[in-house]
């Protein structure tokens, strides 16, 4: 629910959010009442509580595990068995170069890898490779828009917003086949 500043007559934007611990480590789901803001993945909560209010400086927010819980747990079960895509209804925020990126990235099927230059050619706004990349830095949504399926033009695994060794697991549990070491 959001709520009006009265003081200043705003709109005050409230977001949930609660936790879940996974194989790849702490997991935040962050839920607007139009859908999934983010899912942000660290080493502990409290990392990923100020990485949350450094994504909505503006926004409420509140602790509500009840409330998210079982988004939380789809998230999680996703995490530790992948699969084709997490189904979740999502609250997409970014600029139109952005957009286009996750559109394209959330249409990779899980198992495959395609590169930054693949993305930036297929895009339907002119784009650069490093542009790319900086769209994939600033998905707020791991998984959900799937940034850890890009790769560097060589095949190997580049950054990751929430690190390269978490990005390795995730495809190696896509695609078993292919186990990722570099």
């Amino acid at each position: 629910m959001n709520t009006i500043d009265t003081r200043a007559n705003v709109l005050i934007e409230e977001i949930r959010f609660g936790f879940g611990d996974c194989s790849l480590g702490a997991v935040l789901v962050a839920v607007s009442v139009n859908g999934v803001v983010a899912i942000l993945m660290g080493d502990t909560r409290d990392t990923l509580r100020a990485e949350l209010a450094g994504a909505f400086p503006d926004a409420r927010l509140a602790h509500d595990q009840a409330g998210v819980d079982a988004i939380v747990a789809r998230v999680v079960a996703f995490l530790d068995a992948p699969c084709s895509q997490l189904d979740l209804p999502l609250d997409i925020r970014g600029s139109a170069v952005e957009q286009a990126v996750w559109r394209a990235l959330r249409a990779i099927p899980a198992g495959q890898t395609t590169t930054y230059g693949q993305i930036a050619k297929a895009l339907p706004v002119p784009a650069t490779a490093q542009e790319v990349g900086a769209a994939c830095a600033a998905n707020l949504l791991a998984v959900a828009i799937p940034c850890h399926r890009v790769v560097k033009a060589d095949g190997s695994i580049s950054g990751y917003r929430w690190g390269a060794r978490r990005k390795r697991k995730l495809l190696n549990r896509e695609t078993p086949a292919l186990r990722l070491t570099n």
